[in-house]
């Protein structure tokens, strides 16, 4: 069972990651925010692709969950910390600190 120390730690090992407060929340950005942890700290939204959001609440669909608004719609899912297990709470912040980290390039593909 996941925390939000944990969540912490492994977001904050990302190369170029840094946390810092946006709205009532914590953020994680590497050049652009990446994940963010909610106040209550049970729950973190992370940011993925649609098909990757797809996947995660198709295979694990009591820890994630779209973000319900245009958000949501663009790729960013909420997670329940307690219900990702150890491998999850590893692929999670991984995935979405790649979409953070890496630059568009000019035919707007990303590259790291």
């Amino acid at each position: 069972m996941a925390d939000a120390a944990d969540f912490r730690r492994i977001a904050l090992s990302f190369d170029g990651a840094a946390e810092y407060p946006h709205f009532d929340r914590r953020a994680f950005k590497a050049r652009v925010t990446f994940a963010t942890l909610a106040p209550d700290e049970r729950t973190a939204n992370f940011k993925f692709s649609a098909d990757e959001q797809a996947l995660k609440c198709a295979v694990a669909p009591d820890a994630f969950s779209p973000i319900d608004n245009a958000w949501g719609r663009q790729g960013w899912t909420c997670a329940t910390l307690a219900a990702l297990s150890e491998d999850e709470l590893r692929a999670a912040p991984a995935i979405a600190w790649h979409h953070g980290a890496a630059r568009p390039n000019r035919r707007g593909a990303r590259k790291a």
